[in-house]
């Protein structure tokens, strides 16, 4: 078999729908033997789980292998950041540390494997991609966000110090009675208890809430949902630009072309006419 034949052979394990249900499985079965490494286990479970792991970790290896020898062009198959991304996790994963040091790096790059989950599913790349590519319009909402955030601790700590030190009794402590405010954990008990010396403090407390939790956060919504809805335009125009499905395309015409010549030598009025 040429070169050729055994690229196209990995290109379709690669593209099989079944093959991506079974790593999408191993990634979650991975997941479970992470989490239950965190329990007090018997040494036979702890052993058992060990050499699940080892398990797991030749299976991403072969997995690896699949996708790099499915690439036409071998050097296409770094230019992408995710599949960077799963070879370090998949070699570091490689590297005996378990009796070393390095024991606590190695369990944590384990826990990573994870997030190899993203980079299977496109539907959750499309959306760790957008949140990214969203961070630069949010910063700005954030900071906007962190002006007000600050006025109003700098206000609450003036006015409400003397009522309740640990709660308002400077800017920094202020800033976190706000976001327990913002995130309505008891924030009525907060505001009650200053509305016994400020009646009117409810003002306060209300305009901070319509400004943070309603007006920041859609604002923070709407920039996620805009920049979802054009990494989903760019992906779907991706896709048709894609040199496999132009290539289905041609030859889908070819052959509606074949069939209408075939369709025309069979016709019984051609030789009537």
């Amino acid at each position: 078999m040429n070169t050729s034949g055994l690229q196209q052979r990995f290109l379709a394990l690669r593209s099989n729908k079944g093959f991506e249900l079974f790593v999408v499985g191993v990634i979650l079965f991975s997941a479970i033997v992470v989490g239950a490494k965190t329990y007090d286990l018997p040494p036979t479970m702890l052993s058992v789980i060990a050499w699940l792991d080892h398990f797991i970790t030749v299976i991403f290896l072969v997995e690896i292998i699949v996708r790099f020898l499915g690439e036409a062009d071998k050097r296409n198959f770094f230019k992408s950041g995710w599949n960077i991304f799963d070879t370090i996790i998949v070699v570091a994963s490689l590297v005996p540390v378990d009796e070393s040091e390095m024991a606590f790096i190695g369990r944590l790059l384990r826990i990573f494997r994870v997030l190899r989950m993203v980079s299977i599913i496109p539907e959750l790349r499309v959306l760790l991609n957008s949140l990214l590519k969203a961070l630069p319009q949010l910063g700005y909402v954030m900071l906007l966000m962190f002006i007000i955030f600050y006025i109003y601790a700098a206000i609450g700590a003036t006015l409400f110090a003397p009522i309740n030190p640990e709660l308002w009794g400077d800017i920094s402590i202020s800033l976190l009675t706000l976001f327990r405010v913002m995130t309505f954990e008891d924030w009525t008990d907060v505001m009650y208890e200053t509305m016994t010396v400020y009646g009117l403090s409810w003002i306060y407390y209300l305009t901070f809430i319509f400004l943070t939790a309603f007006a920041f956060l859609n604002m923070v919504i709407g920039i996620v949902v805009s920049v979802i809805e054009k990494e989903n335009a760019m992906e779907e125009a991706a896709h048709s630009t894609d040199p496999t499905m132009v290539d289905l395309h041609n030859e889908i015409k070819e052959l509606k072309a074949m069939v209408a010549q075939m369709a025309q030598l069979n016709d019984p009025n051609k030789g009537q006419s």
